[in-house]
C-alpha cells in the first residue's frame, strides 16, 4: 500500500521547482517527509480534486499493545473475530447514505457516500480496516471502525452471553 499524501499551495518564490521538496524537508519534522514537488494549474486543489482516498484504522488486538505506536494505532486487548468482521465490512461497500456514521455537527450537504472497497486484514497482532471511497464524512471511519470492533466482539450477539468491557484509549 502506498501512503502518498497530496498538498498543494501557492507561492511566489523563485526557487526552481526541484530544490522544493529540499527546503520544504529542511523545516519540516522529521515523521514528515516531502517527495516530490510539481508546479500544477491554479485550479487543482489537493482535497476536492481527488477521485478517491483510503483510510487505513490500525487496531493492536495484543494484550499490552506499545508504547511507539500508542497515538498511531487503537490498542484492544481482548480478541476480535477477525473473520466476522470480514464479512460485516463488506456491507460497507458501494453507495449508501453514511449519515448514521458521521460525527454531530458535520456539515456537508449530503452523507451519500461511495465505498469502492471496504476490508479487514490482519497480521500478527495487528488488525487493519481500510476503506476506499469518493469521499468520507467527519469520523465516518472512525465510527465505522468502531462498529467492526463491536461485530468482532460479538456485541451484536445474544445479550445472555455478553459482558460489558471498559476501554480506556
Amino acid at each position: 500500500m502506498h501512503f502518498g499524501q497530496i498538498a498543494n499551495f501557492k507561492t511566489n518564490s523563485n526557487l526552481p521547482i526541484e530544490k522544493f521538496a529540499i527546503a520544504i524537508n529542511s523545516k519540516l519534522k522529521k515523521s514528515i517527509v516531502i517527495k516530490q514537488a510539481e508546479e500544477v494549474d491554479d485550479r487543482f486543489h489537493a482535497r476536492y480534486n481527488a477521485k478517491q482516498k483510503t483510510y487505513r484504522y490500525i487496531i493492536n488486538n495484543s494484550k499490552q499493545g506499545t508504547a511507539i505506536y500508542r497515538d498511531l494505532e487503537f490498542h484492544m486487548p481482548i480478541k476480535v473475530d477477525v473473520e466476522e468482521m470480514k464479512k460485516a465490512v463488506k456491507y460497507f461497500e458501494g453507495e449508501h447514505d453514511f449519515k448514521a456514521f458521521k460525527a454531530s455537527g458535520t456539515s456537508s450537504k449530503s452523507s451519500v457516500r461511495i465505498i469502492y472497497k471496504a476490508e479487514v486484514l490482519e497480521k500478527d497482532d495487528r488488525v487493519f480496516i481500510e476503506l476506499t471511497g469518493n469521499g468520507f464524512l467527519y469520523n465516518m471511519v472512525r465510527i465505522i471502525s468502531g462498529t467492526l470492533v463491536d461485530v468482532g466482539l460479538r456485541k451484536n450477539k445474544s445479550r445472555r452471553n455478553s459482558r460489558n468491557y471498559r476501554f480506556k484509549r
